[in-house]
């Protein structure tokens, strides 16, 4: 879960390493960082709050599965 929040999150190495080409390589951070650059910030909140719901549904969905898994162990 937290190699999914770092790489959701991951700005630099992906800059330097993969680069910044739209339709490419263009990650959702790189997204929003382009959009800001660009004054666009309501698209960069649009981004900001999809990277958010996202992370939130991962979470979400992490937690109700390994519940459940846990509940069916304790019933043993």
């Amino acid at each position: 879960m937290l190699a999914f929040a770092r790489a959701t999150g991951e700005f630099g190495a992906t800059l330097m390493i993969a680069g910044n080409l739209p339709g490419k390589t263009q990650t959702l951070s790189l997204a929003v960082y382009d959009a800001v650059q660009a004054g666009n910030d309501r698209l960069a909140a649009v981004l900001v709050l999809i990277t958010s719901c996202v992370c939130v549904g991962v979470l979400v969905a992490s937690s109700t599965i390994l519940k459940t898994k846990y509940l069916k162990e304790v019933d043993r």
